[in-house]
């Protein structure tokens, strides 16, 4: 127990960012059991230590534990929370890496069932086997959930600017009093164009020289032990997922389907289209339908997209291709619009349709042409430019939607 409580004391002495991810104001204690998922790399552990810090009154009866510790491989979670609750006084559980724990979410029902004084609070990197777990406590939990920096989070990390989010239809409303306030930001551009190579996740703040390393370890990790701690499949079959992901980063998005990555890398569609799934879920991969109803996601499926920019260009640099402009706008645009939690589709008018609306995304000179019958409720998304028009929006504004 004291080797738990000395890493937790020096875990607390190292969190010294004076900035807090956009989830970090409206995470809370209120139940007592609280859930934080997000993909790795996100910054839950971060998270939870700053809270730590900075809201729990008495940390002594507090305890932070990550639970891929071996400890756990021959003593029960259970187990160790009577110890810590009845022995030390611990009131509050911090439990990162929950997934990697055996039978976790029954631990934690019977955890919340038996200590009606304790607040629980657990976290996880993005996976079917969580999502699921999280399913059988909802009766209990509250969950929240994390992505990676928006574009808004990274010049307030840099220091460049500091500006509150903006709601989705408050930015389509007053999209030209958004651009003068923000465009006229000093090296706007040059700013946005380091976000979409190297600013999604939080640890560019670290080492930008290590931050494509560190990404594609967290690829390798999400395959080789997430993918393979939660689903049912053959060690010597994971090699094939790193194949879709560099497939997926070498054909423009509207150009991808499962019999295309099928035919390309040989495997049958009913694995290409679980693999899919399982990328998905585990924060690799964003599938975007077409908005119709009926069908299984994968059959109405139009456009397959790497999670975020980052992700694209670290992967086309080490299998040596060259990236297009255009997949990164999209995935842009798609990655903001779903993490600040609202439903993109693909649309036939535009590239995207989002609440009722058209977004036609593409560079300066993209004209209105496939979207001029529409223009009621359709909008061009350009990059390269700071200020828009009646029917034209600045790529980079979406990046402030949370």
């Amino acid at each position: 127990m004291e080797r738990f409580f000395a890493a937790y004391e020096r875990l607390l002495q190292s969190v010294n960012f004076k900035t807090y991810r956009y989830l970090y104001k409206d995470f809370n204690l209120d139940s007592r059991l609280t859930g934080l998922i997000g993909p790795r790399g996100t910054g839950k552990t971060t998270l939870l230590l700053q809270y730590i810090k900075d809201r729990i009154e008495d940390r002594e009866k507090c305890i932070y534990v990550s639970m891929d510790n071996i400890y756990f491989s021959e003593t029960r979670l259970i187990d160790f929370v009577n110890e810590l609750y009845e022995v030390h006084g611990i009131r509050y559980f911090f439990l990162d890496e929950v997934h990697k724990y055996p039978n976790w979410n029954q631990e934690l029902k019977n955890i919340y069932d038996t200590y009606p004084d304790v607040k629980t609070v657990f976290s996880g990197s993005s996976s079917l086997d969580l999502i699921k777990g999280t399913y059988d406590l909802s009766r209990r939990a509250v969950i929240f959930r994390i992505s990676g920096l928006s574009f808004r989070e990274y010049l307030h990390f840099k220091g460049i600017v500091s500006e509150d989010a903006i709601e989705f239809e408050e930015l389509l409303k007053n999209k030209r009093k958004y651009a003068k306030k923000i465009g006229s930001t000093e090296k706007l551009r040059g700013s946005f164009r380091q976000y979409l190579s190297a600013g999604y996740y939080p640890f560019f703040l670290e080492d930008e020289s290590t931050y494509a390393q560190k990404l594609l370890r967290i690829v390798d990790k999400t395959i080789y032990e997430d993918i393979v701690n939660h689903y049912t499949i053959k060690t010597e079959n994971l090699p094939s997922f790193k194949r879709v992901l560099a497939y997926t980063a070498t054909i423009p998005p509207g150009e991808l389907s499962i019999n295309r990555i099928s035919r390309n890398i040989d495997l049958d569609n009913k694995t290409v289209a679980r693999y899919l799934r399982m990328l998905q879920e585990t924060g690799l991969l964003t599938l975007i339908s077409s908005g119709k109803t009926g069908s299984g996601l994968l059959k109405q499926t139009e456009k397959i997209y790497l999670n975020n920019s980052n992700l694209y260009e670290v992967i086309t640099a080490e299998i040596g291709s060259k990236s297009n402009i255009g997949s990164i706008r999209e995935i842009f645009f798609v990655s903001m619009i779903k993490n600040s939690g609202h439903q993109v589709h693909y649309s036939r008018i535009g590239d995207f349709e989002v609440k009722g609306t058209v977004f036609e995304v593409g560079g300066r000179n993209k004209s209105l042409k496939q979207i001029g019958k529409n223009l009621d409720r359709a909008y061009l998304v350009k990059d390269d430019i700071l200020y828009g028009g009646k029917y034209e929006i600045p790529l980079y504004l979406f990046g402030f939607l949370y």
